[in-house]
C-alpha cells in the first residue's frame, strides 16, 4: 500500500531540481499513505516527474523500492496496492520464456515484466488484486494511468493550466495536486450538489472543476504531445452483471454456498500474502466473521482481530464480535470508544478525506484502523457482502415499496405527497404520540414525522429507480442548496448502462455495485486506514467472486427468506447460527444527538449565515431552516446537516480555498 504522484508537462523545464522539489512537496502531504521509503524519478527534457510512498508491505528490502523500472528500460512505474497472484504469473512467465532476471520478490517488479512480456491491458486481466498506477511508456512516450476492477485504490487525474503550460497531473488523492503550481482548485458546484444528495463526490467527478477519478477497470493513455486523455476498459462490473445472467448458476443452494466457500478460501489465502503482521477487523456481523473464520481456518496460529465497542447499546456490536473471535480462538483486541473520543476524531476528518465525504461510520472506520494498527500493518475486511449478495434490508423495502405505489396513479400519489406535507413532522409526531394509547403499534416508530415527510418526498417517484436514489438521498433537492449548481437533468442511474432482465432488487444490488461501494464504502476504508499507514484488503472483491455472485439467483441469495444465504451458510460451518443470527446493528454514531449538544457550538460556527452568504457557496436560508428544525428536535436532519458540516469543515481546512466568482 503506498501514495503515488504525477505530473507531465506540455512545456517542459529544464531544471531537473525544481521538478524535483515540486514533485516532492505534493508527495509530502500523503506521508501517512507511505512512511517507509519516500523517492522520485524525473526527466526533464519530457517534462514527467513521479513520486512515490513507500508502506512496505511485500519485499521489504529496497529490490521493492518505487518509482521502478522494468528490467528491460521501457516501463518505469509508480504503484499502489497488491497483485495477490503475482507469484502465479512470474511462473506464467517463466514457463513462456518471458521472465527477466529477477531482483526481489516484489509484485512491482511482477507487474512490470508483465508489462513489457504482455502489454498492459493484457496483465491487468490476468492480475487478481487492488491497485491504482501511473507508468511512463519510453517507447510510445505516453503516459500511462490504472485501476483495479471495482475501485479499492483511489486515483484522481486531471490537465490543469493553459495554453503551452498545460500540465497533466495524478495523485492517490486530492491534496498532492493542490501543491502543484498549475493547480486552480475550483470547487465544481455540480459535484457539490451531487455530493450533498448522497453523501459523497460520484466518480467521475472531484471536488474541483478540471479534475476526474479514474473509473475502476480501466487505463488512461496521456500521450506527451497531446491534452487527450483515452481511457480504455479491461473490465466492467455490468460486464460481469449481464455475463451472470446469461450464465447462471444451475445447481442447488448447498452447492452454490460449496462453490462460494472454496472461491472465498482462495481469495482470503492469496490476501494473506505479507511480510508484515497481519490481521482482520472483526465486527460479530456475518461478513467479516466469515472472513475472520476462513483465516483462522488456513492459520497456524491464532489470528489477530480487532473491533470497537460504544456503551450505548443501540451502536454496539463489541460483545458479539468478542463472543465469535473466543469460539474461533482469535487473539482479540477491543476498545470501548467513549463519545468525547470520538467526537475528537471530527477535526481530524477533513485532513483524512481528501474532498468532502459524508458517510458518518468514517469515525468508527478511523477509530478500528487506528486500534488494529498499533499491532498490525495490514487488517482483512469483510467489505461487499451486502452488495453482492443482497443484504441491504433496503432492498427489500424499496421493492415492496414500488410494488404497492406503482399500482396507483403517479398523479394522485403527488397529489397524497402534497396533503401528507401540509403538516409538519412535529405536528405528525404529536398525533402518533397521542394515538399511542388507541393503536399501539405507533409506539414501536420513532421519528414518525420524518418518516412522512421522507415518503412523502418519493411518493410521486416514476420508477422503482427514483423511487430507490430518493430513499438512498441525504438532500432530495441540492441543486436548491447550492447556489450555481443548475439544475439536474437526469437520474445519475441513467448512464450506468444496466443490462436488461434484472428484478428490481437485482437493479439496486448492480447501481450499489458500481456506485456506491467504491465512491462511499471503499473510499471510506481506504482514507481511514491511510490515515495511519494501515493496509486494508477486501476478500469479497476478488473479480472472481463478483462473477460467480452475479451468477446465483436472487433465490439462492435469499434462500429461506435469508438475505445473503449463501454466506451465512458458509458461515454455520465454522461459527454458531445462535452467534450470529440477530438483529443488525448499524457500525455508526450519534450524530443527530451531538449536533443539540457537544458538538453545537462547532456546527454554529460552520452554519453560520453570516458566513455562508460570504462564501456564496450554500443557501444560507434553505439550511438555517433545517438546523432550527433539528435543534427543536421538529424533525432529525442529521444526514443533511452532516453533509453540509464536512462541506464546511473541508473547505475551512484547504490551504488556498477558492473566492467563488
Amino acid at each position: 500500500m503506498c501514495g503515488i504522484v504525477g505530473f507531465l508537462r506540455r512545456n517542459p523545464v529544464a531544471d531537473a531540481s525544481a521538478e524535483n522539489a515540486v514533485v516532492g512537496r505534493m508527495a509530502a502531504c500523503i506521508r501517512r499513505r507511505g512512511p517507509d521509503h519516500q523517492a522520485t524519478f524525473v526527466d526533464p527534457a519530457i517534462g514527467l516527474a513521479l513520486g512515490h510512498l513507500r508502506l512496505a508491505i511485500v519485499d521489504l528490502s529496497p529490490s521493492g523500492e518505487q518509482p521502478m523500472r522494468s528490467a528491460g528500460g521501457r516501463f518505469t512505474i509508480v504503484y499502489n496496492g497488491e497483485v495477490y497472484n503475482h507469484m502465479a504469473l512470474r511462473r506464467e512467465l517463466t514457463a513462456a520464456g518471458l521472465a527477466p532476471e529477477w531482483r526481489g520478490h516484489s509484485d512491482t517488479e511482477t507487474l512490470l515484466a508483465g508489462f513489457e512480456a504482455w502489454g498492459i491491458e493484457a496483465t491487468l486481466r490476468r492480475a487478481i488484486g487492488m491497485f491504482a498506477f501511473g507508468v511512463w511508456d519510453r517507447a510510445e512516450q505516453a503516459l500511462f494511468l490504472g485501476r483495479d476492477r471495482i475501485g479499492e485504490k483511489p486515483l484522481y487525474y486531471g490537465w490543469q493550466g493553459r495554453g503551452g503550460d498545460r500540465t497533466f497531473l495524478f495523485a492517490s488523492e486530492l491534496d498532492p495536486l493542490t501543491r502543484h503550481p498549475q493547480m486552480t482548485a475550483e470547487v465544481d458546484r455540480h459535484a457539490l450538489a451531487a455530493y450533498l444528495r448522497t453523501g459523497y463526490v460520484p466518480a467521475p467527478q472531484s471536488i474541483y472543476h478540471g479534475i476526474a477519478k479514474l473509473q475502476p477497470g480501466t487505463v488512461a493513455r496521456i500521450a506527451a504531445d497531446r491534452d487527450e486523455v483515452r481511457i480504455t476498459p479491461y473490465w466492467r462490473a455490468m460486464d460481469a452483471v449481464a455475463a451472470g445472467k446469461r450464465d447462471p448458476f444451475t445447481g442447488s443452494p448447498t452447492e452454490a454456498a460449496d462453490a462460494l466457500e472454496t472461491l472465498l478460501r482462495d481469495a482470503v489465502g492469496q490476501q494473506m500474502m505479507a511480510d508484515v503482521p497481519l490481521g482482520a477487523f472483526l465486527s460479530g456481523g456475518v461478513d467479516s466473521s466469515t472472513i475472520v473464520a476462513l483465516m483462522q481456518d488456513m492459520s497456524t496460529r491464532p489470528v489477530q482481530t480487532f473491533t470497537i465497542g460504544f456503551n450505548e447499546a443501540r451502536f454496539n456490536e463489541a460483545d458479539h464480535a468478542k463472543a465469535v473471535a473466543a469460539h474461533l480462538g482469535t487473539e482479540h483486541t477491543e476498545l470501548y470508544v467513549t463519545p468525547a473520543q470520538a467526537r475528537d476524531v471530527i477535526t481530524q476528518l477533513p485532513g483524512i478525506y481528501s474532498e468532502p465525504f459524508a458517510d458518518s461510520s468514517q469515525i468508527p472506520t478511523f477509530l478500528v484502523s487506528q486500534l488494529a494498527r498499533k499491532s498490525v500493518t495490514v487488517s482483512l475486511s469483510g467489505d461487499a457482502g451486502d452488495e453482492l449478495f443482497a443484504g441491504y434490508t433496503r432492498y427489500d423495502i424499496t421493492q415492496k415499496l414500488w410494488h404497492k405505489l406503482s399500482r396507483i396513479p403517479q398523479p394522485m400519489r403527488a397529489a397524497a405527497a402534497r396533503l401528507l406535507t401540509t403538516l409538519s413532522p412535529m405536528a405528525w409526531q404529536r398525533i402518533a404520540d397521542s394515538a399511542k394509547h388507541i393503536v399501539p403499534p405507533l409506539g414501536r416508530f420513532s421519528n414518525i414525522g420524518d418518516k412522512i415527510h421522507k415518503g412523502a418526498a418519493v411518493l410521486p417517484s416514476r420508477d422503482g429507480d427514483q423511487l430507490y436514489h430518493g430513499l438512498t438521498s441525504y438532500w432530495l433537492d441540492p441543486v436548491s442548496v447550492v447556489r450555481g449548481a443548475g439544475a439536474e437533468t437526469t437520474s445519475p442511474y441513467a448512464a450506468l448502462d444496466v443490462p436488461a432482465g434484472l428484478s428490481d432488487v437485482e437493479r439496486m444490488m448492480a447501481f450499489d455495485l458500481v456506485t456506491y461501494l467504491p465512491d462511499d464504502i471503499l473510499t471510506k476504508v481506504d482514507r481511514a486506514a491511510m490515515a495511519v499507514s494501515l493496509e486494508t484488503r477486501v476478500p469479497m472483491l476478488d473479480h472472481r467472486i463478483i462473477e460467480f455472485a452475479w451468477r446465483l439467483p436472487l433465490s439462492i441469495k435469499t434462500h429461506c427468506s435469508s438475505p445473503k444465504w449463501p454466506l451465512r451458510e458458509v458461515l454455520y460451518r465454522h461459527v454458531a447460527r445462535s452467534l450470529i443470527e440477530r438483529p443488525k446493528t448499524g457500525f455508526g454514531v450519534p450524530i443527530g444527538e451531538w449536533l443539540r449538544g457537544p458538538l453545537r457550538d462547532w456546527a454554529e460556527h460552520l452554519l453560520d449565515p453570516t458566513r455562508l452568504k460570504a462564501e456564496g457557496y450554500l443557501n444560507a436560508a434553505a439550511i438555517r431552516q433545517v438546523w432550527d428544525h433539528h435543534l427543536s428536535e421538529r424533525s432529525n436532519r442529521q444526514y443533511e446537516l452532516w453533509s453540509v458540516l464536512m462541506f464546511q469543515a473541508w473547505r475551512e481546512a484547504q490551504p488556498s480555498a477558492d473566492t467563488p466568482r
